[in-house]
């Protein structure tokens, strides 16, 4: 069985194959009423149109409302990987997200750099947009407790259909790689808001328990926490830096 290098890197950031991990404080993540807008980046190393987009994607760390009002994600997806570079940070479970949003006619097509803003096909960054105006609504409270490994999450709705999946993301930044071929070839990319784990479950109640990963020590994090529903749209959201201790 050949193992992927895709997986060997993001296991080895997230401590996986690392005995060095941190330990994580707890943590309290929420949010109620207008939520931010969720911006999905599917991008890939093996893209030569991709680069530009990531760059894009890292502005939002300079945001002055990071978290609170935009919550960024890049999911790389590993299509591309027959190019001759196979992206260390593609995962399959990402390429298949990007179809299912085809699959609900949230998108015309799947390519890269694909954009989806609150669940909706963007394609503003290529004629030099600025990002959509943030529908105005009111949702209900999206509250989250970190103890250790385990989250909990819950979600109090305000009339909406309870029957809602709930999804975790944690993001890596600082990260980057030197590419030797494909596309990309002789190019150094540098990347943030990379999505290096995903769970998501669904069930009728509005409570789920996830458990993340443990974590190399000496990087940066953040945890998305959000609810959809059964197109999925995103219902609420909650981000934040993940503390170290």
């Amino acid at each position: 069985m050949k193992i992927k290098t895709t997986n060997l890197k993001v296991m080895t950031l997230l401590g996986a194959i690392s005995c060095s991990h941190l330990a994580m404080a707890e943590q309290i993540f929420q949010h109620q009423g207008q939520p931010p807008q969720l911006i999905e980046l599917y991008t890939s190393e093996g893209c030569s149109s991709c680069p530009p987009a990531d760059k894009y994607l890292a502005t939002f760390l300079k945001h002055p409302q990071l978290w609170k009002a935009v919550v960024p994600l890049a999911f790389h997806v590993d299509y591309w990987d027959y190019l001759g570079w196979a992206d260390p940070f593609a995962q399959q479970q990402f390429k298949e997200r990007q179809y299912n949003y085809r699959r609900h006619n949230h998108i015309s097509s799947v390519y890269t750099p694909g954009w989806i803003i609150n669940g909706k096909e963007w394609r503003g960054f290529f004629s030099r947009q600025d990002l959509p105006a943030n529908a105005t609504s009111k949702h209900g409270a999206l509250y989250a407790q970190l103890q250790g490994n385990q989250l909990n999450v819950r979600y109090q709705g305000t009339g909406e259909n309870l029957s809602l999946t709930a999804h975790i993301a944690v993001l890596g930044f600082d990260l980057s790689s030197q590419i030797p071929a494909g596309e990309n070839k002789g190019k150094t990319l540098n990347h943030a808001f990379v999505v290096l784990h995903k769970q998501e479950k669904k069930q009728d109640t509005c409570e789920w328990h996830f458990a993340l990963p443990e974590r190399a020590t000496g990087q940066r994090y953040a945890l998305a926490i959000w609810v959809s529903d059964k197109n999925q749209t995103p219902i609420q959201l909650a981000a934040d830096w993940l503390k170290e201790t």
